[in-house]
């Protein structure tokens, strides 16, 4: 069953290569959606696919890359709108 994910990252997330190596584990584990970068410093994480898939990119984004710190994730869980492809870096 698929399933929607939208999660608020706060931290050091911004210039570390967060949204790129998100986008790749997302579309390593067959999520569509897209990860970008917000005005106040955090990042936005926005996956549709299988609740599994989509656990697993939660885990990974709560630790984020080297390089970044991760001190808040804060996760929401919806129905999937479909409106998705493919998962793109934005912002």
């Amino acid at each position: 069953m698929n399933t929607r994910l939208e999660v608020t990252v706060a931290g050091r997330v911004q210039g570390v290569g967060f949204r790129w190596f998100t986008s790749r584990k997302a579309r390593a584990l067959g999520l569509v959606g897209r990860v970008q970068n917000l005005p106040d410093g955090r990042v936005c994480v926005v996956a549709e696919g299988p609740r599994d898939a989509a656990e697993t990119l939660l885990a990974w984004v709560a630790r984020g890359p080297d390089r970044a710190r991760v001190d808040r994730c804060e996760p929401r869980w919806l129905d999937p709108t479909g409106e998705f492809e493919d998962f793109n870096v934005t912002g």
